[in-house]
């Protein structure tokens, strides 16, 4: 991946996380430790009150951004600029 695309990537993330946090998620993100068998990734839960969204830190940016948009997806993003 080009040092130009790769940058761009990341600022997209960055934005896609930035209006996550806006309707209502808390981002983190994390390493999440994988089982042998067990491939987890990231994405939406609920924690008592709390909505969440993990994402995994080694994930590679498509795969987080993917994680992004389909949290994203049904929310309400009209009072977001985006």
């Amino acid at each position: 991946m080009s040092d130009n695309k790769g940058t761009r990537l990341l600022r997209l993330i960055d934005e896609l996380a930035e209006a996550a946090e806006r309707v209502g998620f808390e981002v983190r993100r994390e390493k999440i430790l994988r089982e042998i068998g067990y491939r987890a990734r990231g994405g939406a839960c609920r924690l008592r009150e709390q909505e969440l969204l993990i994402l995994d830190r080694d994930h590679a940016p498509a795969d987080q951004i993917e994680v992004l948009a389909e949290a994203l997806r049904g929310r309400d993003l009209e009072r977001i600029y985006l």
